[in-house]
């Protein structure tokens, strides 16, 4: 299944899981091969693979534009 969302740096999506802290919520910060997102709640970064990334978002809150 291929995901058609197009993300962005500046993007905050919310999770499938939440994080140990509580917050569903991630700040985009590298897109790529790879997802750097930061926690919202508690500012944890964390590197993911694209696949991994896409499967545990549940929908994007704000979208950045160009």
């Amino acid at each position: 299944m291929k995901n058609d969302i197009d993300y962005k740096v500046g993007d905050i999506v919310r999770m499938k899981k939440a994080h140990p802290c509580g917050s569903y919520e991630w700040d985009v910060l590298r897109v790529g091969m790879d997802f750097g997102i930061k926690c919202r709640g508690c500012g944890h970064y964390v590197l993911l693979p694209r696949a991994k990334f896409e499967k545990a978002v549940r929908e994007v809150l704000v979208h950045k534009e160009d």
